[in-house]
């Protein structure tokens, strides 16, 4: 079954930035598009960005023009470049193919301002 490992949050002050990995395992990693969420304190979860296999990318508008998805297919890896992050940014992150129902445990980001 897929299997899901989240690293790289930490916390920073607002501007500075962070670099998440995804590390994905049990499936055939380089066909599946592959996703990141977060969920803040009080918050719904929340969608994103999305990484298609051949490499389109979509990303939420609240992070577009910030954050940067992907992927190292030899390495089954997913990467999300988070710039100039932001205070509301803060949250656990996660990432999974899509149409999965498995989770891992997530990175936590913590944005100061």
């Amino acid at each position: 079954q897929a299997q899901f490992v989240e690293s790289g949050g930490g916390s920073v002050q607002s501007g500075e930035s962070l670099r998440l990995t995804c590390a994905g395992s049990g499936f055939p990693f380089s066909d599946e598009i592959m996703t990141w969420h977060r969920h803040a304190p009080g918050k719904a979860p929340g969608w994103v960005a999305t990484l298609a296999p051949g490499g389109a990318t979509f990303y939420n508008n609240s992070v577009k023009g910030r954050f940067t998805v992907y992927r190292d297919d030899a390495k089954n890896t997913m990467y999300l470049q988070m710039n100039s992050l932001k205070p509301e940014d803060t949250a656990v992150y996660y990432c999974q193919n899509y149409g999965s129902s498995m989770w891992g445990p997530g990175t936590q980001v913590i944005v100061s301002s």
